[in-house]
Parts: structure tokens; C-alpha cells; sequence
């Protein structure tokens, strides 16, 4: 579908290169996370995974990025070779790189070198989209990266400020001349009736019939877009233009977190408001982030009453009354031992240890990892 040239000049070979920071002071791991003082005090725990190795990465709008091994934290920042302190979208590649996505542009966390790697976006074209300046004034200097995507043949999605674009690894990274992308709707085969531009994509998916589905971010007022192979389509079923999450569960539905009016699912056929026939109209104000446990439990982040857990049936809500650290929810993961792990505003990081069908208020149900 997407096409990769090769660069032959030598001025342009050399700007491909990656830009590496190795650390260069090993950072102290701590039993918990420290709330940040001052000014950040508000920064969130945004986006978390965990990788292969079955650690756990978190990453904050502020604070960098936190990886437990099962014991402590380890808080990695721009001192450590990040891009910027505020990361927006995490994902580990299946060869095991970590890649962040920063308001500052992509950074790429080599697991066996344990160093970071600022990776600038450059097009065939000769288009360069450097983290930190750009040679063209009408794109945004930092360029953000708010999330990424591996589809079924390895190639990374990336939303940006700019707009979506796309990496090959097996067409990159020959004879170590650097990584080139391309500008997904410069494809001059796509058919995109309404003129649609794709930036400030917050989420990305890639369904199991292969369709990729694109949340519209901030100021672009987009919906949800889907890409069928061939043209571009764009849905408002429940009107929220503002898409901030998808999910794609075990039954092959999709589920749409809106930051205005909720929830709303897709079987293949229709869009139902999930949000209305449930009557959840607590968590109408925001859904930054939908999670599918492995048990089949649907979780969604409310970015002001904490969080909910749909078993197919019925839905629990849990908040700072069960311990959550904070009613401010915006990511949702979960580790290798089925824990729950919930990151909130104010860098705070809980983990459920209830059971889902223990009463509300039978004790604690999440375990507090800030301080």
C-alpha cells in the first residue's frame, strides 16, 4: 500500500541518522512513585504496557517514564536520553523495541543497549520533521506524537501533529543509513471524498478484517475514521468529534471512548451508544482509555469518576471510595498475574487486588504504588 524511497542524497543520509542518548547517570529506583511538586503537580500517568521481559513501562505527562521490574520504580527522563518529559503513547514492536511517543517527536528504547534513540520523521520527498525544529514553518516544531500502531505486518503507525504517518522496518535500517516514513494520506491511491487530514490522531487500531480506525484528537473535529484498504470514511454516531480511545474485544466489537459523550460500540453493522443504554451518565465528560482484561472484563478510564468494569452484564464502578488513588483515570493495563493496574492524575499509580464480585465497599480493592 505505502511505498518507501530511498534517499541518494548525501546532505539528506546524513540527517537520517538517528540521534542517540546513552544515560549517563544509571537513575535510582524507588519502592513507589513520588507525586510531582511545584508546577506538575497535575501531570498524569498517561499511557502504560508491559513488555516481554514482564516489566512494566508508564509513561507521564511530565515526569518521563517509569518502569517497575516487580520491586522498584526506575524513572527515566531527558537526562537519560528521552525525547521529552511528557509521553503520550508507549508500544513495544515485535522485535522488542520500546517506542515512545512524545511531544517531542518518536523515541525508540533499545532493550539490549538500554539506550534511547531520538528517531527525527523524514520523507522520500525530503520533507524533515526533526523533534525539535522543522524546515517547514506551517508544521509544528515539536510535533507530537499522541499514538502508535503495529499492524498485522509489522509496520508501525504513528499519529502526530502533522498527521499519520507510517515506518517499515523491514524496508529501513539497511546498511545503517536511518529510518524513513511516509505521510500515510500522501498516497495518491487513497480515496478520501471528505478531505479528511488526520492530525492529532489519539488512537489507532487495526481490526481483525484489517481495517485501521483512526480517533480524531483536539481541534480537528474529525470522529472516527476507518480505512478499508481503498478510501477513507468518517463516522459521528453518538456526535462526539473527539475521539480519545478504541478497543477491539474478543467478539470482534469495537468500543469508541468520546470526550464529550462516552462510550459507544460497534458489532461491524451499527454504532450503538453504549454510554445512554447503560445510563452511565457519570462518565459521559471524558474516556481516555478502554481496556479488555484477560478474563473479558471491558474497563474504561472516566477522566472525573474513576473507573468502570463491564463483565458483559453488568457494570461496577470503583473510585477513591475503594481505594483508587485519584478519580482522574487515563490509562488502564494489565500484568502477567491478571493484576489491574490504573494510572491517574497527579502521577498517581494503583493496582486492583479486589475481586470483581466482592460487594462495593467489602475493603480496599486497589493497591496505592505513589507517594
Amino acid at each position: 500500500m505505502l511505498f518507501f524511497f530511498n534517499y541518494c542524497n548525501g546532505q539528506n543520509k546524513s540527517q537520517s541518522r538517528e540521534i542517540i542518548k546513552e544515560p549517563h547517570i544509571v537513575p535510582k529506583a524507588q519502592p513507589k512513585i513520588i507525586k510531582p511538586q511545584g508546577n506538575n503537580r497535575e501531570d498524569n500517568i498517561h499511557c502504560g504496557l508491559q513488555d516481554k521481559a514482564g516489566k512494566l513501562w508508564f509513561g507521564s505527562a511530565g515526569e518521563g517514564v517509569y518502569c517497575y521490574d516487580g520491586k522498584n520504580f526506575t524513572n527515566f527522563t531527558t537526562k537519560d536520553g528521552l525525547s521529552n518529559n511528557i509521553v503520550l503513547s508507549i508500544l513495544e514492536d515485535r522485535t522488542g523495541n520500546i517506542w515512545f511517543g512524545t511531544a517531542e517527536g518518536i523515541c525508540r528504547y533499545d532493550t539490549r543497549s538500554r539506550t534511547f534513540m531520538s528517531i527525527p520523521i523524514i520523507v522520500p520527498n525530503g520533507r524533515y520533521l526533526h523533534p525539535y525544529t522543522s524546515t517547514n514553518n506551517n508544521l509544528s516544531a515539536k510535533n507530537d506524537v499522541s499514538s502508535i500502531m503495529e499492524d498485522k505486518s509489522g509496520k508501525l503507525w504513528f499519529g502526530t501533529t502533522d498527521g499519520v504517518y507510517c515506518y517499515n522496518p523491514l524496508q529501513n535500517d539497511v546498511g545503517g543509513q536511518g529510518i524513513y516514513f511516509t505521510r500515510f494520506l500522501d498516497h495518491d491511491g487513497i480515496i478520501n471524498k471528505s478531505g479528511l487530514h488526520l492530525r492529532q490522531v489519539q488512537c489507532i487500531l487495526e481490526d481483525k478484517n484489517g481495517n485501521i480506525w483512526f480517533g480524531s484528537g483536539l481541534g480537528e473535529g474529525e470522529g472516527i475514521c476507518r480505512y478499508d484498504g481503498k478510501s477513507i470514511t468518517s463516522f459521528k454516531p453518538n456526535g462526539d468529534v473527539w475521539v480519545r480511545s478504541i478497543l477491539e474485544d474478543k467478539n470482534g466489537n469495537l468500543w469508541f471512548g468520546g470526550r464529550h459523550h462516552g462510550i459507544c460500540r460497534y458489532d461491524g453493522k451499527t454504532f450503538t451508544d453504549f454510554t445512554e443504554k447503560e445510563h452511565l451518565s457519570k462518565i459521559v465528560y471524558s474516556v481516555p482509555s478502554i481496556f479488555e482484561d484477560k478474563a473479558g472484563n471491558i474497563w474504561f478510564a472516566s477522566e472525573s469518576n474513576g473507573v468502570w468494569c463491564y463483565d458483559g452484564k453488568s457494570i461496577k464502578n470503583f473510585t477513591t471510595d475503594d481505594g483508587l488513588i485519584n478519580n482522574s483515570v487515563w490509562c488502564i493495563t494489565e500484568d502477567r498475574d491478571t493484576k489491574i493496574w490504573v494510572g491517574t492524575r497527579n502521577n498517581g499509580l494503583s493496582r486492583f487486588d479486589g475481586r470483581l464480585q466482592d460487594p462495593v465497599g467489602h475493603g480496599k480493592a486497589f493497591t496505592s504504588f505513589t507517594e
